[in-house]
């Protein structure tokens, strides 16, 4: 069993984590259940989101799934018994031999194991061929959204697309059979559509807490930042007081803080984002609301998010579902003309590149900025004439963007480029 922690995108990899070590201890795999999380507030489960029986058959030539517990073991008291494992048992990243060695005599013994939290709890190298393999097969292939998610994502697509009868290189695996609704009945199939750009603003509250950064808020924002770090990330609170931290000043010289909304502009602009450009805003909650996104609103008149593009009754199924919102979020930005991230930490940029990398031939741009580089030209050239920033920002992205082959202990589901995920065609 598996109860996973995070958000969605943070679910997704520990299901898929935990689907191989099913297969790398020969068990079977009781239906994945999702953590409530005091920061994200949804109660959604597995079968709310992802397509339950799609799931189970995809992956049974690999792994036995059933939806819960046989009867004989419903009874056990998991705790009693020493068989429910949390992240403070496992190391991150364990590699295969540990779950051998420490995991399958428990599981022998009990019959029964419970994994709570399960986050980044597996290695990516050394791992067989075999178990990498199926770690692709399950987010690439198994892991379908419903159809009501699906369905929303098809009306976003469409509306920023101008109901074009373009059809993206991954709508059909995205959208499912919605894919094929968006086309049906229009004259012709466009080879290309209208171009969007979407923009993944990592900068909601939790972030810009975590980073322990500042922002330009004064006392008022170290205070708000300090309280929600109190509430939501105690362990942080701990070791401000009783380690010494890296100032904020150091963490943004170092790249380790999230790009500003101003920042994101910046980078665009120079980038050669005009004010045509139709970009596809995705995120939660902005911190600082409104007034924090107006030079982005002023300069990209085009800008829209999922609020936009539907409709309140379209929206109401997924009121205060946040991971439900961020599948519809995932959808816009892996399906864009070009995906812009300002964290390459996140998951959902992560997932988003990955897939692009996986399902776009190599024909589907993504922007992942050096924030050391970046930090480096917004501190240290206030006063430079715009052509050398541009010229800056262009070579600090440059490098980022080449396409290479997944580099040894990097994550599959970011790097797919390699053997056992991916065939080398000529």
């Amino acid at each position: 069993m598996v109860t996973a922690n995070g958000g969605l995108n943070q679910q997704r990899v520990a299901v898929c984590n935990a689907v191989a070590v099913a297969r790398l201890l020969n068990a079977t795999l009781v239906l994945p259940k999702f953590m409530f999380s005091s920061v994200w507030r949804d109660v959604s489960q597995f079968g709310d989101i992802y397509q339950e029986e799609h799931f189970i058959n995809y992956l049974k030539p690999d792994i036995r799934i059933v939806k819960e517990l046989p009867k004989e073991l419903q009874s056990l008291d998991l705790d009693a018994i020493d068989s429910v494992v949390t992240d403070e048992d496992i190391m991150k990243e364990a590699k295969p031999s540990y779950y051998r060695k420490n995991i399958l005599p428990l599981l022998l013994k009990n019959r029964v194991l419970h994994f709570l939290g399960f986050g980044n709890r597996l290695a990516f190298d050394p791992v067989p061929s075999q178990l990498q393999r199926l770690r692709c097969r399950c987010n690439f292939y198994a892991l379908q959204f419903v159809p009501k998610i699906q369905e929303g994502g098809a009306l976003i697509l469409q509306r920023i697309r101008q109901n074009s009868s373009y059809a993206g290189p991954l709508d059909n695996y995205l959208l499912g059979p919605h894919a094929k609704k968006m086309v049906k009945g229009k004259r012709g199939h466009s080879v290309k559509g209208p171009k969007y750009l979407a923009l993944h603003l990592r900068f909601e509250i939790d972030m810009v807490a975590h980073s322990l950064c500042n922002f330009g808020g004064g006392e008022e924002e170290r205070k708000e930042l300090e309280a929600y770090r109190q509430i939501h990330f105690p362990a942080l609170t701990r070791l401000e007081k009783n380690d010494k931290l890296p100032t904020p000043d150091e963490l943004r010289t170092e790249g380790l803080c999230p790009l500003t909304p101003e920042e994101a502009v910046l980078m665009l602009a120079a980038l050669g984002f005009n004010r045509k450009t139709h970009i596809f805003l995705a995120g939660a909650q902005i911190y600082g609301g409104p007034s924090r996104l107006a030079s982005l609103t002023s300069l990209y008149p085009h800008l829209v998010t999922k609020e936009n593009l539907l409709s309140p009754s379209e929206l109401e199924p997924f009121k205060n579902f946040s991971s439900q919102l961020a599948a519809l979020d995932f959808i816009g930005c892996t399906a864009s003309s070009a995906f812009a991230m300002t964290d390459s930490g996140s998951q959902l940029s992560a997932l988003a590149s990955g897939f692009r990398m996986y399902y776009g031939g190599g024909q589907m741009a993504t922007i992942r900025p050096n924030k050391r580089r970046l930090a480096d030209i917004f501190l240290k050239n206030s006063t430079i004439e715009w052509k050398v920033f541009e010229q800056r920002v262009r070579k600090a992205v440059r490098q980022t963007k080449q396409v290479h082959r997944r580099p040894t202990a990097r994550s599959i589901y970011r790097h797919p480029r390699c053997k056992e995920c991916m065939c080398l065609l000529e």
